[in-house]
């Protein structure tokens, strides 16, 4: 599981579904949930984390995009396997793990060291913890 620790800067609920917002080193991540801690409040400190195999990846100018979370980062490993590559990304100070498909990786001609974007849909994002309020 990937983590990263951000503030939550604003909480959108209607019903039962919540879209938040939150402050990632001056990048704005968004989750949406059906389910919210209710800790978890406009100022407070979390831990968010993503799955690596919801972690995709951009490179070069890829246009617009609906992804919520955009993230630059730079390719710190890659290790491709006979179907699949995991990647090690860096950026803002944390490590990110992203588990593509080989042929994706090929096609991208993917290199260490490289930047690229990593990519995390708004419903993959998580709270897994509140750190403090």
């Amino acid at each position: 599981m990937s983590k990263l620790e951000a503030t939550i800067t604003h909480i959108q609920s209607q019903e039962a579904l919540h879209i938040v917002a939150f402050d990632f080193h001056g990048l704005t991540l968004k989750m949406m949930s059906l389910e919210l801690p209710k800790s978890a409040i406009v100022g407070a400190k979390v831990l968010l984390g993503a799955k690596p195999t919801a972690i995709a990846l951009s490179k070069g100018e890829a246009g617009m995009l609906s992804y919520s979370n955009q993230i630059a980062m730079s390719i710190k490993t890659l290790k491709a396997g006979e179907l699949l590559c995991a990647l090690t990304l860096e950026g803002f100070g944390v490590t990110l793990e992203s588990i593509i498909t080989k042929e994706s990786a090929l096609r991208m001609a993917l290199q260490e060291g490289e930047k690229v974007t990593a990519l995390i849909k708004a419903s993959e994002l998580s709270i897994m913890e509140v750190l403090d309020v």
